[in-house]
């Protein structure tokens, strides 16, 4: 038996040790937004080495040992100019100012491009960072054109946004869960504005969304098919995924973040509660690896033998930090925590390697055989947004009313 006086001695260490055990949970912020300077430093070489001739603007991947770059209209354009502006956000350094206002410039354009549902990730991501770093009325004027556009995509019908234009013979009215992280250009657009067009979209969006992508787990399928002129519910696949009932991680991340934040922009507790029923799927999957960066799809048979999806990662750490301020007691935030700390420690390239991207080991469509284990720019991207949000730094904070 332990003498009274020689247990409270334990316990009082205990208590000692415990914030410090904690703590070593946490990434160094300070540390990986050096890094990350660095290497985007290499990268912007890498750029100004490239034959940018046919309109390519933005950096998407490195694949099969080549530098891939894009023009505006690809949906990831908006990517490269949001991690300037987080790079400006946390240095503060003037350089990374003048490089965030050059490339956010190179994708104005598409604030007219009606033809995408990517506009949340294309302009809100370049021009809303930029908007609210700098409250520059250029960037919000850019800001309320895209709104416009996109809700030009929308089918009363349906109470949707359309995703997709291509392959008319699969589909007739798609929607993809990745169209949830695009209501965000349009709830900001009706605090800029206070046309409530914009909001009642965006909430019928994410209404229909949670009501049909779902199933009883709170997996989610990849995208719903709707009839335009009913509204009736056609088919449900999973495009990107292992098959059409798996739970595609990339997409359960999207949900994850988008629902945390319609609950953020309406206080509205049913979003809150699907935010968290997603994150306790995610979370109590059994073919969730130790280190909580997931396999491509939950469900690939050949897991552990799958590759890993980094992007899936970085967005649910991104969502976690925000989730956790409206779950008081929860352990989202060590969650997010151990998911940075571990992608800082061990999916993070070498210096001036990897096209000079951040982050390694993302997948981004595997049956299309396309961006296989290979950096992508929506990684970083989300790997900075959650490096900053795990410092009270970015986003949320700024944006709730």
């Amino acid at each position: 038996m332990i003498p009274i006086k020689n247990l409270k001695f334990l316990i009082i260490a205990f208590i000692l040790l415990f914030p410090a055990a904690s703590k070593a949970q946490k990434v160094d912020a300070a540390k990986e937004f050096k890094s990350a300077a660095l290497q985007t430093s290499y990268m912007l070489t890498e750029i100004s080495n490239t034959d940018t001739s046919k309109g390519v603007v933005s950096p998407r991947t490195f694949e099969n040992g080549k530098f891939k770059m894009e023009p505006p209209s690809d949906w990831t354009s908006g990517f490269f100019p949001g991690i300037l502006w987080f790079l400006y956000e946390y240095t503060k350094n003037e350089k990374w100012l003048d490089e965030a206002k050059k490339f956010t410039a190179k994708i104005e354009k598409e604030q007219y491009n009606k033809t995408t549902h990517d506009l949340g990730f294309m302009i809100y991501c370049s021009y809303g960072n930029a908007y609210r770093l700098t409250k520059d009325e250029n960037y919000k004027k850019v800001i309320i054109q895209a709104a416009r556009s996109l809700s030009t995509r929308f089918n009363e019908k349906a109470g949707v946004l359309r995703s997709w234009d291509h392959n008319k013979e699969k589909w007739e009215y798609p929607v993809i869960i990745d169209n949830m992280m695009n209501l965000e250009l349009l709830f900001e657009v009706t605090k800029l504005t206070g046309d409530s067009s914009f909001y009642n979209i965006a909430i019928s969006h994410a209404n229909h969304t949670m009501k049909n992508h779902y199933r009883p787990d709170y997996s989610s399928y990849h995208l719903v098919d709707y009839d335009p002129e009913t509204g009736a519910v056609i088919k449900k696949v999973t495009v990107q995924g292992y098959s059409d009932e798996s739970a595609w991680a990339r997409g359960q991340a999207w949900g994850l973040y988008g629902f945390t934040m319609c609950y953020r922009e309406t206080h509205d507790k049913k979003y809150l509660v699907q935010a968290q029923n997603i994150a306790r799927f995610i979370f109590t999957n059994p073919n969730l690896p130790k280190d909580l960066i997931p396999y491509w799809d939950y469900n690939d048979p050949a897991i552990p033998n799958a590759p890993r999806d980094v992007s899936a990662a970085t967005i649910t750490a991104s969502a976690l930090y925000e989730l956790a301020t409206y779950c008081k007691g929860s352990d989202y935030r060590q969650k997010a925590d151990i998911i940075l700390r571990n992608l800082s420690e061990k999916y993070k390239a070498p210096i001036n390697t990897n096209g000079d991207f951040i982050l390694l080991h993302s997948t981004g469509h595997k049956p299309a055989k396309s961006e296989i284990d290979v950096p992508i720019i929506y990684a970083d991207y989300y790997y900075l947004e959650a490096l900053l949000r795990s410092k009270g730094l970015s986003n949320y904070q700024d944006r709730t009313h």
